[in-house]
């Protein structure tokens, strides 16, 4: 019965995300850790914490765990890469975006990845993007019309 039950609750949690409802998948998904902490529950729980409660460290500690405990699924780098575009951490969601395609081909992570565009190579390639420089000129090169 439990384990049926568990299984009710993570389907409407799914759905729930799915709907853009956060605050009801994180109860469901409260709900189905307590019956079974599985990779995949800490996974859509942590975003969900990080979206309704603000929670960022707690939850990328979750998926980053949800990751050891079942590598290779993408779902754990796209919950991950949403905690941390829910955090305002871009290029960290990106890398984690990135590397979850590399695990599996996983079509919300292309979603995502083409919703926050793609960023032209900086002009001194040999320094950092974040470099003075870099940022200097990349937005000169614009003003111009040559980027």
């Amino acid at each position: 019965m439990s384990r049926e039950r568990f299984n009710v609750l993570v389907k409407r949690g799914k759905q729930a995300i799915a709907e853009d409802d956060t605050l009801l998948a994180l109860v469901l998904f409260e709900d189905a850790a307590r019956l079974s902490a599985t990779p995949l529950v800490k996974s859509h729980l942590a975003y969900c914490l990080a979206r309704e409660k603000k929670q960022f460290q707690k939850a990328i500690a979750m998926c980053l765990a949800a990751q050891q405990s079942d590598p290779g699924k993408s779902l754990h780098y796209l919950n991950l890469g949403k905690v941390y575009l829910e955090a305002g951490q871009k290029g960290r969601a990106i890398r984690a975006f990135r590397q979850g395609l590399k695990m599996e081909r996983n079509q919300e992570i292309i979603d995502q990845l083409k919703r926050l565009g793609q960023r032209k190579p900086p002009p001194v390639a040999s320094l950092p993007r974040e470099h003075f420089l870099n940022r200097k000129l990349g937005v000169l090169l614009s003003r111009v019309g040559m980027r």
